[in-house]
C-alpha cells in the first residue's frame, strides 16, 4: 500500500502536498478595497462582484494598476490572474512587491503577453539593494487566460520562493554570507498592473503591440496579503520570528517541492541568468546556491 501510495503521489505532482507546505493557511477572498487601491488612470479598471473581482484595460493610450494600502517587511502574498486572452504580444501583467527607498528592493513577477497559440511567458526577478539584472523565464504549462490561476510569493529573512498554483518555480536564498545583499530591513508595498512593454517583452522587441485587438483586458482577484505590516521607515518587524512564515519548516523547500521545483526547470525553464555567460562572464555568487541552479 505505501509503494502505491508513492507512486500515485508522483502521478500526480504531489500538487496537493506541497501545496500545505506551501501555505499552512488557507487564503481568504477579501474585497478589493480592503487592502489596495488605484495607482493610476483609475477609468481604467472596472470593479466585478461588489470588489472581488478587478479587470485591468489597456488601450493605445494608457494601462492602469493598483497598489496595496499598506507596506509589509516579509510574509506571503498572492494574487489570483487571469491573463490577456488571444494575441497579447508586447503586454505585460505584473504582479511585484517594491521598496521606496533608494536603494531598491524588488520582487517580480511578470506575465509575457505572446502571439495567438505561443505559450505564454512568466519572468521572475530579484533586485537588492539596487541591483536587478537576476531575470529566470519560463514557459506556463497551461493556458493562463483560460481561468484564474494563483502567483505566490513566500518571502522570510532565508529565502524567496515564487509559486505558481502552488508549485515553486524559483528560490532565491539569502546569500549575505556570500557578499550578496537580500532583502530585509525595507518594507514593500505589492503593486499590479497591465501596461505595454512591446520595445522588450516579446521576442526582445521584434513583436509589436496589435492595437487593433485593443483594448486588452486582464482579471484579478484573490487579493491576499498575509504580511508583517510596517510604515515605509521600519527596520524591521515587531513579531519576527513568530508568524507562520518564520518558522523552521518555511526556512528552505521541502523535498517534494525541490522535485516540483526540478520538475519546472528541466521543462519549462528558458532563460536563467545563472547560466548566460554572454550577460555575465562570472556567475553571480547567490547563483552557487542550489537555489538558482
Amino acid at each position: 500500500m505505501a509503494s502505491f501510495t508513492a507512486v500515485l503521489c508522483l502521478a500526480f505532482f504531489c500538487l496537493a502536498a506541497v501545496a500545505m507546505a506551501a501555505q499552512p493557511k488557507t487564503p481568504v477572498a477579501v474585497p478589493f478595497g480592503r487592502n489596495y487601491v488605484p495607482t493610476w488612470a483609475f477609468d481604467h479598471i472596472r470593479y466585478k462582484n461588489g470588489g472581488a473581482e478587478v479587470d485591468l484595460v489597456l488601450d493605445k493610450y494608457t494601462g492602469t494598476g493598483f497598489q496595496s494600502k499598506g507596506s509589509y517587511l516579509f510574509g506571503h502574498f498572492e494574487m489570483k490572474i487571469k491573463t490577456v486572452p488571444g494575441d497579447s504580444a508586447g503586454v505585460v501583467m505584473a504582479f511585484y512587491l517594491s521598496s521606496q527607498n533608494s536603494e531598491h528592493d524588488e520582487i517580480d513577477f511578470e506575465i509575457l503577453g505572446n502571439r495567438t497559440n505561443q505559450p505564454p511567458i512568466v519572468q521572475t526577478n530579484v533586485f537588492t539593494g539596487g541591483t536587478g539584472n537576476r531575470e529566470q523565464r519560463i514557459y506556463l504549462w497551461f493556458d493562463p487566460s483560460k481561468g484564474y490561476h494563483s502567483y505566490s510569493v513566500l518571502w522570510n529573512l532565508f529565502q524567496i520562493v515564487f509559486f505558481v498554483d502552488d508549485v515553486p518555480i524559483r528560490v532565491f536564498k539569502n546569500s549575505k554570507d556570500l557578499g550578496v545583499k537580500f532583502p530585509f530591513n525595507q518594507p514593500m508595498k505589492i503593486y499590479s498592473s497591465l501596461w505595454n512593454a512591446d520595445d522588450w517583452a516579446t521576442r526582445g522587441g521584434l513583436e509589436k503591440t496589435d492595437w487593433s485587438k485593443a483594448p486588452f483586458l486582464a482579471s484579478y482577484k484573490g487579493f491576499h496579503i498575509d504580511g508583517c505590516e510596517a510604515s515605509v521607515n521600519a527596520k524591521f518587524c515587531n513579531s519576527q520570528g513568530k508568524r507562520w512564515w518564520d518558522q523552521k519548516e518555511f526556512r528552505d523547500l521541502d523535498a517534494l517541492q525541490w522535485r516540483r521545483l526540478r520538475w519546472v526547470r528541466q521543462k519549462y525553464t528558458i532563460y536563467n541568468y545563472c547560466t548566460d555567460r554572454t550577460r555575465f562572464p562570472t556567475m553571480a555568487p547567490e547563483c552557487k546556491r542550489d537555489g538558482d541552479v
